[in-house]
């Protein structure tokens, strides 16, 4: 990365791109203030593909990162995917970029250059298809080192984390309502909107508790889904889901003595929330709930289990997602079971009723016919008798 002054010799490429400026450095917080057409500029290694959806889903005209979008040590698809949508991709800016950018600036690309504040320029790397599928196919040979540092870490952290989270969570109020019922644990992971769409049926039919994670909230809400709890730290919902009636519970620290960044959300947004206190992630806490709700089976959509989808996230470990998994057990099943077994419930219905369509002309017909109507007769007689 250089920081230089332009001058009027500049040379202008075919593709240059200009617009105003989102920033943020959390991701999933940028997109929510992204317009079609907007230019965002992100500081997010390894860039994941759910933070990639939602930035494709948001339509920007171009990804700006400080940092570098794959850094090999495992294969990450979000560049991948911002490419194969057509959007174009600058990586390694760096910080000094980074920071010296305002909320609502107008920037302008040329090749691998950003043009800005009146004359300056950055050089960044303009990331190509080449590029990405080299440094996967780089990454995948670095994951097995990846996987034996996670392997240790979750070891020593199950070590520290067991008893707390096996013992009952205690819950800052009954929500009766939702108690002994289905429920869905609802989180923006991978595949997540597709797998909902696959659900739709069963929550129709079984009408289960609806507990959303965090920036999930707003996926529900877009396909008409209310949540009943929402869940998380509140750093990624939108101001819609947060009003829309669901119950609001702040996911803070386990120590007592440490406040919880969601609350101070809440209050600044005058939010009726609670605070529960727990290890983990906001994705483990809503299915302690559930399992404490005594639901019978918790239905898991976009929650995250392999270790490509927890080094996306940034963990080192997974102690407290396997521990929660153990304890909840034979509860939880994966939205993708759930989906196919109502697509089977559905074809075998569809066939029933085919069925029934093509005996109704032959049952017409036959009730017309001197045979069908001696029947008529003869089941009349009977049925007088």
């Amino acid at each position: 990365m250089a920081l230089t002054k332009t001058t009027e010799t500049t040379t202008k490429v075919p593709s240059r791109i200009s617009g105003r400026v989102k920033v943020d450095e959390r991701t999933k917080r940028l997109v929510q203030r992204l317009r079609r057409g907007d230019i965002a500029l992100i500081h997010h290694a390894d860039l994941d593909s759910v933070a990639a959806r939602s930035l494709i889903d948001a339509g920007v005209s171009a990804v700006l990162n400080a940092a570098r979008s794959i850094t090999g040590r495992y294969p990450a698809y979000g560049a991948r995917m911002l490419l194969d949508s057509k959007i174009p991709l600058i990586d390694e800016l760096g910080d000094e970029f980074f920071n010296s950018i305002k909320e609502g600036d107008r920037v302008a690309i040329e090749g691998d250059a950003v043009l800005y504040g009146g004359g300056r320029q950055c050089k960044g790397n303009r990331v190509t298809v080449s590029d990405v599928d080299r440094q996967i196919e780089t990454a995948k040979a670095n994951v097995g080192a990846e996987l034996e540092a996670f392997a240790k870490n979750t070891l020593n952290l199950l070590e520290q984390e067991w008893r707390p989270i096996l013992e009952p969570l205690p819950l800052p109020e009954p929500l009766v309502h939702l108690a002994r019922r289905h429920a869905v644990v609802v989180a923006r992971g991978p595949g997540f909107k597709e797998d909902l769409a696959a659900l739709r049926r069963y929550m129709q039919d079984s009408r289960p508790a609806i507990i959303a994670v965090d920036g999930a909230a707003q996926a529900l809400l877009d396909i008409g889904i209310r949540p009943d709890l929402i869940v998380g730290d509140l750093d990624s919902v939108s101001d819609q889901a947060l009003r829309c009636g669901a119950r609001i519970w702040v996911h803070g620290y386990s120590q007592e003595d440490r406040p919880s960044p969601g609350m101070a959300v809440a209050e600044e947004k005058h939010l009726d929330a609670l605070v529960v206190r727990s290890l983990g992630t906001s994705e483990d806490l809503a299915m302690l709930i559930a399992y404490e709700l005594d639901c019978p089976l918790i239905v898991t959509v976009g929650c995250r289990f392999a270790l490509e989808e927890f080094l996306d996230k940034g963990r080192s470990g997974m102690a407290s997602t396997f521990l929660v998994r153990l304890k909840v057990g034979s509860r939880l099943v994966d939205a993708k079971g759930v989906g196919r077994l109502y697509s089977v419930r559905k074809q075998a219905r569809e066939i029933v009723w085919l069925f029934l369509a093509a005996l109704c002309p032959v049952a017409v017909a036959l009730a017309f016919s001197p045979t069908g109507q001696f029947i008529v007769k003869l089941v009349r007689n009977w049925w007088r008798l």
